[in-house]
């Protein structure tokens, strides 16, 4: 029924072809949990006691790396890896392509009389060299500047990636810099945004006199990662999902969402199979995988982690969605990751659950049964109100894609206006707040269910809005507007530096108004005070209502909120002096690293709807229009031949000269889209303004009329994959 005329093409969404299937483990999961990380009690098994304390320092308290210790750790490291059957190493990192990258080297070494040993030094652990020149750098690196560095990452441990074949690497996480020390990875400043939120949130809480017992503030992060699977037989035949990881073009399938029965709904065996398979993986990469789930749409599915350090969460992110892409072809699926792959259905996000804590495990916005009294929560809280409101627009530019363009301000997805969901009862202390003085705190008490053989249940002090892009659910914050193939660790940078710049902001106001010799008393009034200024002057950020509604986008713009619809309109706040102030203060970027992250993305948004329009083009040109015509052709013989027996054919003209009028309008659709790819443009800047403004619309119009189309052609005569036949069968 399909044309293959896609083989050849490299299927993105898969990693693995449908071989070496394995089912998943019948040990528990606890058993098996880590066995493929060294840390923990790998490291306490094979390394002296000196080193795996020395070493420990740096993983969980943050303390420089010694050098000495290096080759000791390398040596244990590859007898553990030789033992797991690996023959090779890489240094692990993430460029600024927004994917992992690695280079193979071998343990293998000679040994100068024929033979060979294996060999890894501590200088191979710490250190390696990539070129430099071959990765996205904004003009940091040229053709000619190709020196670069790779950096191990002690506090993500390293890891074994292992093929359905049983091929074995070593993975060591890894930051990535250029020769002049620049930072041309997503790790690098995630690393140094951490620190800045551990030295100012580490004075707010030694202003409030609970410093004792922790030895650094960490923030934390679980990311619940959205994806759909497609038989991976129909999902080869469409060019536009081997290349874009979307469907370009696609007639509505006869049953979507509209009966909200997918989502929570039983999970298909086949898919079941695979998600066990997806968590054996993880498990053993240690990754506290918890949740799994039908998601809202035919085809879509959710797999989600519990907290972790946020440094190891976003490392253990990518490697997830590694993992979901290889197990899927191995199980006959493609599993797509981008944040739009159907039209008229749901696309998938990744809500991006950060919270902020010490250490030794004190949750910093835990609210506490008393939160109108617990003043050092209260204080947490702020500074992300605060921060939220003077920087919504770099937060709204950290989350800007192509494809997160496509879900963000739907009716499935959070609106482009950042504002914070509070709920209930935290409005109601600001308001006390604002007041003047915080006296009581709404309980949620108790839920009778009206039967007895049900138990009471606690009801929470406060709803749940999933219209806010930035919810406080609990004692975490959820950003929910990260699109589904993103990164964590770019828009988690961005929330970190602008949070750091507020906590340090209400550590030195705090200090100032409480004096020299603060008393309990004299804190307490302090953080009062300071409290109600916030409340009184960033409140305007926090919404409760209705994200969706045009209402709420009237109002933000009475409340002078940022509004940045697409991501051409976000992406020019990452050049401006507030931002580049921001980063630069808080040694989290330089103004170089900054700018350069701005043109790289902005390149990409270019190059991505440019090579959708090529993609799309060529559907057009070889797929569509030729199943038009033979459409046509087949039509014009069967009017022809009724007009012969002097038979009325009237429906049947009407029919064709509807196919006709949809042909004619792809095909001028298409002139355009060719003729909007030869323009060139002095600047990417005005590229990106001009893809945005000019050709987004008239990729849309070629899609309209194709979607047309398909809906008049016989099935017999259609060339790709229909949305029915992705979407419903399994």
């Amino acid at each position: 029924m399909y044309e293959n005329n896609t083989r050849g093409i490299i299927d993105s969404f898969i990693i693995e072809e449908e071989s070496g299937v394995t089912s998943a483990s019948d040990y528990p999961a606890s058993e098996i949990f880590g066995e493929l990380t060294f840390t923990g009690d790998v490291m306490l098994k094979r390394l002296p006691p000196e080193i795996f304390m020395n070493l420990e320092q740096t993983v969980k308290a943050g303390k420089r790396l010694d050098p000495m210790i290096a080759n000791t750790v390398a040596a244990a490291m590859r007898e553990w890896a030789l033992e797991h059957g690996c023959t090779h190493y890489c240094h692990w990192f993430q460029p600024l392509t927004g994917a992992t990258a690695e280079k193979h080297d071998a343990f293998l070494s000679p040994s100068g009389d024929g033979n060979a040993i294996e060999k890894f030094s501590g200088a191979e652990l710490i250190e390696g060299e990539p070129d430099a020149s071959s990765f996205p750098s904004g003009g940091i690196r040229d053709t000619y500047e190709a020196r670069g560095y790779t950096a191990w990452d002690a506090t993500s441990p390293a890891f074994i990636l292992k093929t359905s074949d049983g091929v074995a690497t070593l993975c060591i996480p890894t930051a990535f810099v250029s020769w002049t020390g620049e930072a041309l990875d997503k790790k690098t400043p995630f690393l140094r945004s951490i620190e800045a939120v551990n030295r100012h949130a580490a004075r707010i809480i030694e202003f409030f006199g609970n410093g004792a017992g922790s030895d650094q503030i960490i923030t934390t992060l679980g990311c619940e990662q959205e994806y759909f699977l497609v038989d991976l037989d129909l999902a080869r035949e469409r060019l536009d999902l081997a290349i874009c990881g979307r469907t370009l073009q696609g007639h509505p399938a006869p049953k979507g969402h509209q009966l909200d029965d997918h989502y929570f709904g039983a999970i298909p065996d086949r898919v079941l199979a695979f998600m066990a398979e997806v968590e054996h993986r993880l498990f053993e990469l240690g990754i506290p995988v918890k949740t799994r789930h039908n998601e809202v749409a035919p085809g879509q599915f959710e797999i989600a982690p519990t907290f972790e350090s946020s440094n190891v969460a976003a490392d253990h992110q990518m490697i997830t969605m590694h993992v979901l892409r290889q197990v899927a072809g191995q199980h006959g699926f493609a599993c797509l990751l981008h944040e739009k792959p159907f039209a008229g259905i749901n696309g998938s996000g990744k809500h991006n659950n950060w919270s902020i804590s010490t250490d030794s495990g004190v949750n910093l916005l835990d609210p506490r049964d008393e939160t109108h009294s617990n003043m050092q929560f209260l204080v947490f809280l702020c500074a992300v109100i605060r921060a939220t409101d003077l920087h919504a627009d770099l937060l709204r530019a950290s989350i800007g894609t192509a494809g997160n363009d496509h879900r963000l301000g739907a009716n499935e997805a959070p609106p482009a206006v950042m504002s914070i969901y509070l709920g209930e009862m935290l409005t109601d202390i600001l308001d006390q707040v604002e007041s003047g003085r915080a006296k009581t705190t709404k309980h949620g008490g108790k839920l009778d269910l009206g039967a007895d053989s049900l138990p009471l249940i606690p009801r929470h002090s406060s709803d749940r809005n999933r219209t806010s892009p930035f919810a406080f659910t609990g004692n975490k914050f959820e950003l929910r507007a990260v699109g589904g193939n993103t990164s964590v660790a770019w828009p988690n940078t961005v929330l970190n530096t602008m949070i750091a710049e507020s906590l340090d902001w209400f550590a030195t106001e705090l200090t100032k108004r409480a004096g020299a010799q603060p008393t309990n008393a004299k804190r307490n009034t302090a953080a009062r005070a300071v409290l109600k200024e916030v409340v009184r002057k960033h409140r305007r950020v926090c919404f409760d209502g209705d994200g969706y509604s045009t209402d709420w986008l009237e109002e933000a713009q009475r409340r002078g909120l940022p509004n940045l619809e697409s991501t051409a309109d976000a992406l020019p706040v990452l050049k401006s002096k507030k931002s580049l102030d921001l980063f630069k203060k808080y040694k989290v970027l330089n103004n170089r690293e900054l700018k350069a992250r701005y043109e790289i993305l902005v390149e990409q948004y270019v190059a991505i709807l440019q090579i959708e329009t090529n993609t799309l083009c060529t559907m057009l040109r070889t797929q569509i229009l030729p199943a038009a015509l033979r459409t046509q052709a087949q039509f014009a013989d069967a009017v022809a031949a009724t007009q012969a027996t002097g038979a009325s054919c009237t429906a049947s003209e009407k029919l064709l000269q509807e196919l006709l009028a949809a042909t004619n309008e792809v095909h001028e659709s298409l002139l355009i889209l060719e003729q909007q790819q030869k323009r060139e443009f002095k600047t990417p800047e005005k590229a990106m303004k001009s893809r945005h403004e000019d050709l987004v619309p008239a990729m849309n119009a070629a899609r309209e009329a194709a979607d047309r189309i398909e809906g008049l052609i016989p099935a017999d005569l259609w060339p790709l994959p229909t949305y029915a036949e992705m979407l419903l069968l399994r």
